[in-house]
């Protein structure tokens, strides 16, 4: 080589990749003030995620009321990561020909319940007959199981021109609406089963663990957008490892864990919950990172039938395993099937 001189060829490369490896990357993250969203509660809060992404990733966290907005924001390209319910997590995946998203790990098994105002004589299935009940969005998680549920009992929705009546609402306005007596109960996730309960002068009708084998079921997965698996593996992988960690921090520390969920969710709401609403649905629910992938079929069959879906789908790729199960090797934790 002349002189010594470096070739200005590698002098640029040289620059680029410092210039790359300095460029601040930004996950946009989407989550709901709920306790089945404690790992993104607990891990925004403490700041989990940040220090497992590193200086350079910038976390845009925004709290959403149910998933269908979710999808929506991710069709439109607003988000990389959510939690979110496998119904409209499944909904998005057919939607987008199985292109759109992947789940990547569950978070939460149960913690969802029917509940019905105390003074509506509701005691067996045949009482639900003419009444009026809530669910957090149209097509979203619960919305699909309550349908199914009083399909299943042989009564039809009003909007089959049946006598049962499912109203689509947020979760503040279904407690608003059950104190003034505007619905007769709600199919929800926690804590808003438990407030219903505790607030609203509702009883528990169904717990949703128990139409389930083993008292598991699915209720808030992590889904990654497949341009953003595809572009940052690496990231996806260092979420994994603090969604697993706070799993087993909350799992072994669960007085702690629910007061951090519940300072959360009151920064986020402007409400703090009551702590025996907190304990009730706290003991419904249980954090997790095994999305249960054998009961999504049952609930995109659930989705189908009730109109929301256009096929039975094919679910055979909708759940990549293959980080969470890299990252629980590391963990030397058992793998997911």
């Amino acid at each position: 080589m002349r002189s010594g001189k470096i070739p200005l060829i590698y002098v640029l490369s040289f620059m680029t990749a410092i210039f790359a490896s300095a460029q601040q990357v930004t996950i946009r993250v989407g989550y709901f003030p709920n306790i089945t969203h404690s790992q993104a509660l607990i891990g925004l809060a403490r700041g989990d995620f940040s220090t497992a992404l590193g200086a350079n990733v910038k976390i845009d966290a925004k709290a959403f009321n149910a998933g269908p907005s979710v999808i929506e924001a991710l069709f439109a390209g607003q988000l990389d990561l959510a939690y979110i319910g496998p119904n409209p997590a499944i909904n998005g995946f057919v939607k987008s020909n199985g292109e759109a998203l992947r789940v990547i790990a569950g978070a939460t098994s149960g913690g969802a319940s029917f509940v019905v105002r105390e003074d509506t004589g509701i005691s067996i299935a045949a009482d639900l007959d003419g009444k009026t009940f809530a669910s957090p969005q149209l097509g979203n998680t619960q919305d699909v199981a309550l349908r199914s549920y009083i399909r299943k009992l042989g009564f039809t929705t009003k909007d089959k021109g049946g006598s049962v009546t499912v109203q689509p609402m947020d979760n503040p306005f279904i407690l608003d609406s059950l104190r003034q007596k505007r619905i007769d109960g709600a199919w929800v996730p926690e804590p808003w089963a438990a407030r219903l309960q505790i607030e609203g002068g509702a009883k528990l009708f169904v717990d949703e663990r128990t139409l389930w084998a083993d008292g598991k079921f699915s209720t808030a997965l992590i889904i990654v957008s497949q341009k953003f698996l595809a572009e940052h593996l690496d990231l996806v992988k260092s979420w994994l490892r603090a969604h697993i960690m706070i799993t087993r921090w909350e799992l072994d520390h669960p007085d702690e864990a629910q007061r951090l969920v519940n300072d959360r969710i009151a920064g986020l709401t402007g409400v703090s919950l009551k702590k025996e609403t907190l304990s009730l649905a706290w003991s419904r629910m249980q954090p997790t990172w095994d999305p249960l992938s054998m009961t999504l079929q049952a609930s995109a069959n659930e989705a189908f039938e009730a109109g929301f879906l256009p096929r039975t789908p094919d679910l055979s790729s909708l759940v990549d395993l293959s980080p969470l199960n890299a990252v629980l090797s590391e963990f030397k934790l058992p793998s997911i099937r």
